[in-house]
């Protein structure tokens, strides 16, 4: 019996509770060795906190457990019916997603499916040139857009063109003279000084304030704290195993392979932590740092937290208390903060290894802030290095070799057109 490609539907039912349901075909053989299929009806998720797009997903893997039929590629259509959406959910997404994080294959698949396939979904890929792309991501920037947002846009139409090319569907690229149009750059904010003293000076219970002062004063992303665990914790350093996304953790899997590396931990901060583990339900090497209860399958099983429930529920309510707005409370901003209050103390390339980038352009371009006191220090400290003794001369400088024009003289040479006469206004 051949393989038949499928992709399955997803629909919503409940009435008290939303849940994504899909229904997908089993095929077989009856007594006779005719070829029959059936119908299947599954739950897939909860409709809250899933979007449709995941859903689709999760019934996608269940077909392919099942029945196998993924790893089959559909026949290539011809060439008018390979549309853009074709392209890039059969053939672009499934090869590019093995490499993508969790948190990035939710954020970048929603971009895709929003910006790139609702506009071009429905036109033959064939069809698509240089100069619709170049307008859509103009009318992008022209609507005030963020340049991260166009720049996404802008690396994902030049990849999926790329890749369209290369496997021979279209024969040229359309998208390799494509230029990044001026967008609005979005505010990338720091904590000051008075603002982190006061937050942690106001968190009572030592969970908490063990969880904000790494995320301050040691730079993790969220995935990574969320995800150490007390094997990770060294005495001096934190070792991150894996990572955590909305309540899974996944062993071995980090960013890059410069974020292996040791998270070097203040020595103000280390009994922080001691207090934590000394009060910690469970500090054995594989439990979990910040652990939360499980729900539904995972009742009474120690889960990772979540990023944003913890921030949500247990730090901003005291922030807000501060007057410190909910903008400034997040992992990214102490990152961000962290990077830049480095330059003060330390090389770029401090800043780098405690950041753990792959790339120094990264650290410098994107986490590090200028801070103008800084640079008014820095210019000053050159300028006095250069000039030395140098003082500038008591007596009125004159003026030698040229002569100044007056107002009078200055104003009739403009208004004469082309050296003619003087214009009366």
């Amino acid at each position: 019996m051949a393989m038949k490609y499928q992709q399955g539907t997803v629909y919503l039912c409940g009435k008290k509770v939303k849940k994504w349901y899909g229904k997908y075909v089993i095929y077989g053989r009856d007594a006779d060795g005719k070829e029959v299929r059936k119908y299947r009806n599954v739950a897939i998720c909860p409709k809250a906190g899933n979007p449709k797009w995941k859903a689709e997903q999760l019934l996608r893997e269940k077909i392919l457990k099942e029945c196998g039929m993924l790893a089959e590629m559909p026949a290539i259509p011809s060439d008018d019916s390979v549309t853009f959406r074709w392209f890039v959910k059969e053939r672009y997404i499934p090869m590019r997603q093995g490499k993508w994080s969790p948190a990035y294959r939710k954020t970048n698949s929603y971009q895709l499916e929003h910006y790139l396939v609702s506009k071009f979904g429905d036109l033959p890929l064939k069809k698509l040139n240089s100069f619709q792309i170049q307008i859509f991501l103009n009318e992008m920037a022209a609507k005030g857009y963020s340049d991260s947002v166009v720049r996404s846009c802008f690396s994902n139409i030049r990849a999926i063109t790329r890749m369209a090319k290369k496997h021979k569907y279209i024969a040229e690229n359309p998208g390799e003279d494509v230029t990044m149009p001026q967008a609005k750059m979005a505010e990338k904010p720091v904590m000051t000084r008075e603002q982190i003293l006061a937050l942690i000076g106001a968190i009572e219970d030592v969970h908490d304030l063990c969880l904000l002062c790494i995320g301050i004063f040691c730079g993790p992303r969220a995935s990574e704290v969320m995800g150490l665990q007390w094997k990770s914790w060294t005495g001096d350093a934190l070792l991150p195993h894996g990572t955590a996304y909305e309540g899974q953790f996944y062993n071995g899997r980090l960013k890059t392979k410069q974020s292996k590396t040791p998270i070097p931990v203040p020595e103000r901060i280390r009994p922080v932590i001691e207090s934590w583990r000394k009060l910690s339900k469970d500090s054995s090497p594989e439990a979990l740092m910040f652990p939360t209860f499980g729900r539904g399958e995972r009742k009474g099983q120690a889960v990772p937290r979540w990023g944003k429930n913890f921030l949500r529920w247990r730090i901003r309510p005291v922030s807000r208390k501060l007057g410190i707005p909910d903008r400034l409370v997040t992992f990214q901003v102490m990152r961000r903060t962290l990077g830049t209050d480095m330059q003060q103390h330390g090389t770029l390339k401090d800043t780098q290894g405690i950041l753990r980038h792959a790339s120094i352009k990264t650290t410098g371009d994107v986490y590090v802030q200028t801070i103008e006191r800084s640079v008014l220090a820095a210019v000053n400290s050159r300028t006095s290095a250069v000039l030395g003794d140098w003082e500038m001369p008591n007596a009125e400088l004159g003026l030698k070799g040229r002569t100044l024009k007056g107002p009078d003289a200055i104003w009739r040479s403009l208004a004469k057109p082309n050296g003619g006469e003087v214009v009366n206004c």
